[in-house]
């Protein structure tokens, strides 16, 4: 059963196949792996070699290659009989209306209480904390805009002395929530992609063309870990005293703090996962209650205990 998603980021690498075994040459050694274990092949590395002999025996074994430029999709090579999953693509089209309710209920709800987890970190007393306590207890529309608003005003007032206000085209740390979210869209695409799942068909947010709705949905409980991550950039930086248009800036350090993230150890149900292990989990537990129809099976992310000293 193929079930395996390989990711190839060496700098340079080789790769092809032989007595039915993928195989990765580069200056980390050599490694393989079954081809009928593998499900998909991710290729963020910027300087990789394919053999003709590993695309084709990766269409026979109907392995799906996904190659990236900077982490971020570009292409999807499939064979010619698998353009996608074709059961889940029919039950994601004709999702009923009261499903997509549901699956994106727990996606929201899944991201407020991770905000309400943060933001606790982040200043305990805060008075705004009850109130996104109340709103996640209750069925309000408006739950997510009002949990988000409360929650940048922590933010703001923890980092910012109550001068930030979060917004796609804003200025300051801005640029580095942006970047996060760019990054976590890149790591959610991949996996989409990689488990056979169209991101055209979104739960909440609209189809419009170049986007991806779908990715959308289902990257809104990870962002707060991201927050995270830039909160505790940007008092490292404080400590060290390099001033606020610096820290804004995307460079070196700003986009390793941000990329470690991916790397972060965090539990869910029971196991202890990389954040980008855990990304493929929830994945796979939408495609899975998507094909069955079965809402249970969609297991949005819920904060229990992260490894972060921040």
């Amino acid at each position: 059963m193929s079930y395996h998603i390989i990711s190839i980021d060496s700098p340079q690498c080789t790769i092809t196949c032989a007595r039915g075994q993928l195989v990765s040459v580069s200056t980390e050694g050599t490694r393989s792996i079954p081809m009928e274990d593998v499900a998909a092949v991710v290729i963020t590395s910027f300087k990789c070699s394919l053999s003709s002999n590993f695309l084709i025996e990766a269409a026979k074994h109907r392995i799906g290659v996904i190659l990236c430029e900077a982490y971020k999709p570009v292409s999807l090579l499939l064979p010619v009989d698998r353009a996608t999953d074709t059961q889940l693509l029919r039950n994601l089209a004709g999702m009923s209306a009261q499903m997509k309710k549901h699956l994106w209920e727990k996606t929201v709800n899944a991201k407020c209480y991770n905000q309400i987890a943060i933001a606790t970190q982040w200043a305990p007393l805060h008075p705004s904390l009850l109130k996104m306590k109340h709103l996640l207890a209750g069925s309000k529309d408006s739950k997510e805009g009002e949990t988000a608003k409360c929650y940048w005003s922590i933010f703001s007032d923890t980092f910012t002395a109550g001068a930030f206000t979060r917004t796609r085209d804003g200025e300051g740390v801005n640029t580095l929530f942006n970047y996060a979210y760019a990054v976590l869209l890149s790591c959610v695409l991949r996996n989409m992609l990689a488990l056979g799942i169209d991101p055209t068909f979104g739960l909440f947010h609209k189809f419009r063309a170049h986007a991806a709705p779908l990715a959308y949905d289902l990257m809104e409980p990870f962002r707060p870990v991201f927050d995270a991550s830039i909160a505790r950039y940007i008092s490292s930086c404080r400590a060290k005293d390099i001033n606020d248009e610096q820290i804004a800036q995307i460079s070196n350090d700003s986009k390793q703090s941000i990329l470690s993230t991916l790397l972060l150890e965090v539990k869910h149900l029971g196991k202890q996962l990389p954040v980008k292990t855990l990304i493929e989990e929830v994945i796979r537990s939408f495609r899975s209650a998507i094909l069955t129809n079965r809402i249970s099976l969609y297991e949005p992310w819920k904060i229990s205990t992260i490894k972060w000293d921040g």
